[in-house]
């Protein structure tokens, strides 16, 4: 693979004006249709398989007018008793008048007929009932919706519409720009070079560009969730600034080692380009492994975000060394461009000779005073310590992962000020939180007959179960076959005892003879995705563990230093999980985080979280690991080889941490709850597996195996391939060309 990367690097910089045409063409090409092809993303969750899905298509196919999005409207009177009154009951069906006028609306419950009035008649509630989907409630629709009431709230009265119609994409916007501008800043201090960190810089923006145009023109044709674009958004650019990153620093220690421009190209694709390629594939295969969850809408969040990070690799291997090409020396800082003899700018677009300049002396000098070198010796000195300190802290960190709980997510959580967030709150205040995560039982039967005799069997068996406030009567489709009772808990949608109401509702209903009886809505299917998530994350954990060990396995011929770095893995995913639970859930420091409303974390977000960090993980393994075993192999002892591939990584891997950690920390500042957990966890990912685990505990942990971290039994060293990751084979040859 080296050799075959170092000849498409030297080949890309030769003739970087074609391939920076090519890049062009394909990005404007794909804005286009992006936005020509583009269609709408989806906020709804579905879940094939489960109750509350099937219960979803029946009320569909069958019951199609109840089967649309819902919308409540909050109406709150200023003063108590005055919805009593004839003048307070004409406010508020005026209301429910103005709501049927809305497009897409196809009716609004009168509050008075359904008895959908507080105690203290001050509050109430009109429910509306609209044709289509909530992903297909247009923008016009959703703002028609929320100005009803405004006469109203002119009289002093409070009018709040809610409900799944105004659940919206969230905005992404210029918060996140944040933590680009910080990765610009590490990019500097790290080359010294202005040219070398915008060129890096526009590198990555380049491929962000190509892979979230070509997903938004595929959007018409797969249907995205509104979390995928963010996602791809999220992983596209911090991969691509990092991969960008690694490439662009073997570049020039290339140059300053007396290598000519095209061959130093080269070499840098080969070798850094191949580890690139390797960390890329892991990522690659850890998002589209969330395929074997069978779980549509995450399967199309982790192809989506594995198309971008495929493009990422494909930009740093190919337009990278084209930009690199024009950029010429100018990639080095100003104090040492002058020691290097060969300009990149001499290059011949069209040469095609396959010359390789001799190693010479590294120019720049390999300083063993750098802060790399100074840090392994200390670890390395204090292993045992170290290794205690560390796994202690990362364990003490993950105590509160056993109490993580996870559904989807509601308006209780919304941002503060919002519109679902505003209603949510006055339901609450004036009916209880039961309200606000209705339960809905659809009843079908073979013919009306048998519809309306299963009716009150279920009713009746549902008003017995504990936790239910109150059973709506039933509404009926225009054959009768069909029928829809809402059913209202006295807890909220994420409280543990709706969960187990939801349960214990199914069981109760299960014996009902001639008649299916399925139990749905927003909270059934929050708990049914919630529960299936659960389920399946052990399984996808010890997918990605074992995955891990195998391409360590084939990347560093050991059987140790794959155990240690999936142990490794394990304990950054448990810490990760314990600090965002103690954030995100029981609310600790939740201000410094923007965070209005703690709750359960988002369902899918461990599983996803999972896969993400896994590609991570693996990235920083095989840059600082592979070095270590590259000095090993030439000679140096394992202690030795340990303190080297720290010292000459360490710089690396800390800016590419630093910029991992910038972008996804520029996704906390939005507003929207799910976006700031993701981005939260994936930032605090990144900082404990990058300077905690890889940068400390992973150096101790080998200076304490020495040279028994690469013992592998023969058998298996002839029976596994060799993907040369840290192109011996490629310097080899090269070497032998040169002496020939």
């Amino acid at each position: 693979m080296a050799t075959l990367l170092y000849r498409l690097g030297r080949s890309s910089m030769r003739r970087r004006r074609l391939v920076a045409a090519i890049w062009l063409v394909v990005l404007v090409g794909l804005g286009l249709a992006a936005a020509t092809l583009s269609g709408p993303t989806a906020s709804n969750f579905t879940m094939p398989g489960t109750e509350s899905q099937r219960a979803l298509d029946l009320l569909d196919e069958q019951f199609p007018a109840a089967a649309g999005a819902t919308g409540t409207i909050a109406v709150k009177a200023p003063a108590d008793g005055q919805l009593g009154t004839p003048e307070g009951q004409a406010v508020v069906q005026t209301i429910a008048q103005e709501a049927t006028t809305v497009p897409g609306v196809v009716g609004a419950v009168d509050p008075f007929q359904v008895g959908a009035v507080s105690p203290d008649g001050r509050y109430a509630l009109i429910q509306v009932q609209f044709n289509t989907g909530a992903d297909a409630v247009t923008d016009e629709q959703r703002d028609a919706y929320e100005k009803v009431g405004a006469q109203a709230e002119a009289q002093g009265w409070q009018v709040a519409p809610g409900g799944e119609v105004l659940n919206t994409e969230p905005e992404v916007g210029s918060t996140e720009a944040l933590g680009v501008a910080v990765a610009l800043v590490v990019l500097v201090v790290t080359f010294g070079s202005l040219v070398a960190a915008g060129m890096t810089m526009l590198n990555a923006l380049i491929g962000v560009g190509v892979g979230m145009a070509g997903l938004f023109a595929l959007s018409n044709v797969v249907e995205l969730t509104t979390t995928a674009p963010i996602l791809a958004l999220m992983l596209g650019l911090a991969v691509g600034i990092d991969y960008s990153l690694f490439i662009t620093s073997r570049y020039r220690q290339n140059l300053l080692d007396g290598l000519p421009a095209d061959e130093a190209v080269g070499r840098a694709v080969g070798t850094a380009g191949s580890a690139v390629v390797f960390a890329g594939a892991t990522v690659v295969i850890a998002l589209a492994g969330l395929a074997v969850v069978n779980i549509p809408f995450l399967t199309v969040m982790g192809l989506a975000a594995a198309g971008t990070v495929t493009v990422a690799v494909l930009v740093a291997i190919t337009l990278q060394p084209a930009l690199l090409g024009f950029a010429g020396r100018r990639v080095l800082p100003r104090r040492l461009r002058s020691t290097v003899a060969v300009s990149t700018d001499d290059a011949d677009d069209d040469a095609t000779t396959d010359r390789a300049a001799p190693e010479a002396a590294t120019l720049a000098g390999e300083n063993r005073s750098a802060f790399g070198f100074r840090w392994a010796r200390l670890v390395t000195r204090f292993r045992v310590p170290v290794i205690l300190v560390g796994v202690l802290g990362l364990g003490l960190l993950a105590l509160p992962t056993p109490d993580m709980r996870l559904s989807l997510p509601d308006a209780g959580t919304a941002p503060a000020g919002s519109a679902p967030r505003v209603s949510n709150d006055l339901i609450t205040e004036g009916f209880g939180p039961g309200f606000t995560g209705r339960l809905a039982v659809v009843v079908a039967g073979d013919d009306a007959q048998a519809t309306a005799a299963a009716i009150p069997q279920v009713t009746a068996l549902v008003q017995r179960t504990e936790n239910v406030l109150a059973v709506a009567p039933p509404q009926l489709s225009p054959d009768g076959r069909t029928a829809l009772l809402g059913v209202i808990p006295q807890t909220g949608p994420t409280d543990p005892a709706t969960e187990t109401l939801v349960h214990d509702i199914r069981a109760a209903v299960g014996g009902i003879q001639n008649a299916d009886v399925l139990l749905t809505g927003v909270t059934a299917i929050g708990i049914d995705v919630s529960e299936k998530l659960t389920d399946a994350l052990p399984i996808y954990l010890g997918l990605v563990v074992g995955l891990s060990i195998l391409l360590l396995m084939l990347v560093f011929r050991s059987l140790l230093v794959p155990v240690k770095a999936a142990l490794g893995f394990l304990l950054t995913v448990a810490a990760t999980f314990g600090i965002t639970v103690a954030v995100f859930q029981q609310g600790h420091l939740a201000d410094l985080v923007g965070l209005d409303t703690p709750g359960p974390l988002i369902s899918f977000l461990p599983i996803l979280l999972i896969g993400i960090l896994f590609g991570l993980a693996m990235d920083y393994e095989v840059f600082l690991v592979s070095r270590m075993r590259e000095d090993f192999v030439h000679g140096d002892t394992a202690h030795q080889a340990t303190i080297n591939g720290m010292g000459h990584g360490a710089r690396v891997v800390t800016a590419a941490a630093l910029i991992m950690i910038s972008v996804f920390g520029g996704f906390v500042f939005l507003d929207d709850p799910v976006i700031k957990s993701m981005g939260f966890a994936l930032a605090i990912g990144v900082a404990i597996d990058a300077f905690v685990v890889r940068m400390t505990i992973v150096p101790a942990v080998m200076s304490l195996l020495g040279k028994r971290a690469w013992w592998l039994p023969r058998w298996l060293d002839r029976a596994l391939p060799n993907v040369d990751i840290e192109g011996e084979q490629l310097r080899a040859r090269l070497n032998a060309k040169v002496t020939v």
